[in-house]
């Protein structure tokens, strides 16, 4: 299903919406969930917080937003974090010029490219003006950043870009109060902030982000401990730098020089697993192997976790093989010594880093699921990750039925989300049900008053069967429970 519907019906059932839709004037690149939305989102985090979080014994913070200025200095954000932009000069129109060229030929731009070499590509590509046709040139440089003031003097501080950063600055304390050893990861969920430049495609690209970043930090000397081995035989699917594809177990991959090590080796197979399990089939996902044009300038090694969609291969994961330069920056800036006990040797850890965009990832959850029969369409989310686990209908509203059908929503909300619909038919009521993901409805009719049994219609399947209502607790609990830990 193609990225206008799929919106489209994340509108119509509450999924999410544009902020402040009500005004025509409201900027673009952010985003308000809808209850649906909420309850999804939240699911997801779950799942990634059993499957990567609690799987791997991280520990998870939740930093502050806003952090000072000399943060920002030592991380490089006030000098790099930039993106490139073009001001059409006949109508005054903004848009990012290697955006404007990927959707013009359908291939990647490098990020490092000079100003005048996207001059020069948007020519040879023959990229016009958006709004009003005409030629673009004078790529320029804009920095992302949200400056805010804090107190009556407004000390210069910055809402954050990325949620790293709490974890880089909070390690020494992490490392000493919970008497972890390394390696270790830490992981954080929170808000982001970045001015993009002429953010589109709703959940895709945004001003103000959900993140889920991981930083595992390690010595450089020590990365085949014996938990990571289960990951040797993962096979992973590579899009390298020269355009070409492999699949490749991790520990070919590491044979050949396209993993540096067994840890990164088993980070990467861990968020590919953690996909998979969230609806995700192997073969819609890929690691790219980034060139040295196209990774950060603190990166080593680095990969994009791609899904593919029908917007194309869209970026949900940067893996970056950070080295020691985070904690070696903020040691300099702030006078502290990062260096930690390994084993008796004081050591800089080095840091590999999965930063996974939240929002991206709700949506493609949404759109992977979608199928379509006729006029039928259904959202095939896995139970565990459905925001409304099961509907209860009346089959009609008289005789008691009604009141018997809310009895059974509320003693099931003890343990579920449940939604109570008596709102039209009960066909029209199954579809509504099916767009919105719901994996059973219960219906409660004339024999239900007999014999204290529902029908169970399977979402997927349309089949239907009659469950006692002493039996539906323990089968939806079946139902909806997270996927066990597997390696």
């Amino acid at each position: 299903m193609q990225f206008d519907e799929v919106t489209r019906i994340a509108q119509q059932r509450g999924f999410f919406f544009k902020t402040a839709e009500s005004y025509p004037n409201a900027p673009a690149g952010f985003l308000d969930y809808g209850p649906l939305g909420v309850g999804l989102k939240n699911r997801l985090l779950e799942l990634w917080r059993r499957m990567v979080v609690k799987r791997d014994g991280m520990l998870e913070i939740d930093g502050a937003q806003i952090l000072p200025r000399a943060v920002f200095e030592a991380s490089g954000h006030l000098s790099n974090f930039t993106d490139p932009f073009v001001r059409c000069s006949k109508c005054g129109s903004v848009f990012r010029p290697d955006k404007l060229v990927e959707e013009k030929t359908g291939e990647q731009v490098p990020e490092k490219l000079g100003d005048a070499e996207y001059d020069a590509l948007m020519e040879k590509s023959g990229v016009k003006c958006l709004k009003c046709g005409s030629r673009l040139a004078g790529t320029t440089r804009f920095n992302m950043m949200f400056k805010v003031g804090i107190g009556p003097a407004g000390e210069e501080a910055y809402l954050r870009p990325e949620t790293c950063q709490s974890i880089f600055v909070d390690f020494p304390l992490l490392f000493k109060t919970q008497r972890v050893k390394l390696p270790v990861g830490v992981a954080q969920v929170g808000r982001s902030f970045r001015n993009e430049i002429a953010p589109r495609q709703g959940p895709i690209r945004l001003r103000e982000l959900n993140q889920a970043e991981v930083e595992v930090f390690f010595n450089p000397k020590n990365t085949d401990a014996p938990r990571f081995q289960w990951a040797s035989p993962e096979v992973l699917s590579f899009r390298l730098s020269d355009g070409s594809d492999v699949s490749l177990t991790v520990a070919d991959a590491i044979a050949k020089g396209i993993v540096p090590n067994l840890l990164i080796g088993h980070y990467l197979a861990l968020i590919t697993r953690f996909y998979e399990a969230a609806g995700i089939q192997r073969g819609s996902q890929r690691l790219r192997v980034l060139s040295d044009e196209d990774r950060a300038f603190y990166s080593s090694a680095a990969y994009d976790l791609e899904v593919k969609v029908s917007l194309g291969w869209l970026e949900l994961v940067a893996c970056n093989y950070r080295g020691d330069y985070d904690l070696g920056r903020h040691g300099k800036v702030s006078g502290t010594d990062f260096k930690v006990d390994d084993g008796g040797e004081k050591v800089l850890p080095h840091v590999f880093e999965l930063s996974l965009g939240v929002d991206r990832s709700t949506y493609v959850v949404m759109e992977s699921s979608m199928k379509e029969d006729g006029d039928r369409r259904t959202m095939s989310l896995e139970p565990y990750l459905a925001p409304i686990q099961a509907c209860v209908f009346p089959l009609v509203n008289k005789d008691g039925l009604q009141e018997a059908a809310m009895k059974v929503a509320s003693d099931l909300r003890e343990s579920f989300d449940v939604f109570y619909d008596e709102s039209g038919s009960i066909g029209r009521r199954y579809a509504r049900a099916d767009e919105a993901g719901v994996p059973v409805c219960l219906t409660v009719d004339y024999d239900t008053l007999k014999d204290g049994a529902v029908t169970l219609r399977d979402r997927d399947t349309r089949e239907q069967v009659r469950v006692p209502m002493t039996d539906l607790t323990s089968r939806l609990a079946e139902l909806t429970k997270f996927p066990r830990l597997q390696g």
